[in-house]
């Protein structure tokens, strides 16, 4: 599945505006649903063989040639320190692009692209119930729903 990612849409006035502006893709680990913005995502596929590279952290599952680039591929279940399980029908890579990096992130499954405006986002609450909630960045509230909302930055390049 290709995602067409349009940065900016330009008006009849001739002024710019943001097309992707407050719409997130949400993916599944652990029946909890995270969301990541979609300027950020370049394209999602189905689970390809992943070749292992030694020497690097565990949460990294390896490489892949993406179209003749080699990707470096990260498995979220892994990252957030939960139990693994094989992969299945449902097990998605999602690429990214964030800050010159591309990757690949590997879902439990994709969910949709949503909408979710600044003004039903809040901070995660202050207290650490959990490690993988050093990489939520906020809470999305998406109808009677919350989308725990991926801190790219410390998600991909904390150690």
């Amino acid at each position: 599945m290709s995602i067409e990612n349009e940065q900016t849409l330009q008006q009849e006035d001739g002024s710019i505006e943001e097309t992707t502006k407050d719409q997130y893709l949400t993916f599944e680990i652990d029946n909890e649903e995270y969301a990541v913005g979609i300027a950020y995502v370049k394209e999602i596929i189905t689970m390809v063989p992943i070749t292992k590279v030694p020497d690097t952290p565990d949460y990294v599952e390896g490489i892949i040639n993406v179209r003749g680039d080699i990707t470096p591929v990260i498995n979220v279940r892994k990252r957030f320190l939960k139990e693994s399980k094989p992969f299945d029908e449902l097990s998605c890579i999602v690429f990214v692009v964030y800050k010159g990096y591309y990757l690949g992130l590997i879902a439990d499954s994709v969910k949709e692209v949503i909408f979710i405006y600044e003004d039903a986002i809040v901070p995660p609450p202050s207290a650490k119930l959990s490690y993988h909630n050093q990489f939520v960045k906020s809470i999305g509230k998406s109808g009677a729903k919350v989308k725990l909302m991926l801190d790219l930055d410390r998600f991909l390049l904390a150690d």
